[in-house]
């Protein structure tokens, strides 16, 4: 059999579809954005609801508008 391996350097290999890419790494940096402040405002609900006398339906409804307010500056 035929041996179709590269046998140049690395940089003449396949093309790449840099374009592609660009679109992939940007919707990676949005999702971990969201992520970070999805996990922040539920640390933060979390601590209100049980170390104050606040209760469950205080800290949430705390933790939808960190999560509103974030989505709003962050966009």
């Amino acid at each position: 059999m035929a041996d179709n391996t590269p046998t140049g350097p690395v940089e003449l290999g396949a093309n790449m579809d840099y374009k592609e890419h660009e679109k992939t790494y940007s919707m990676f940096l949005s999702m971990t954005k969201y992520v970070s402040l999805f996990c922040v405002a539920l640390l933060i609900a979390m601590a209100f609801g049980f170390f104050t006398a606040a209760g469950f339906f205080s800290a949430t409804i705390l933790f939808i508008l960190i999560c509103a307010l974030g989505a709003f500056l962050l966009r």
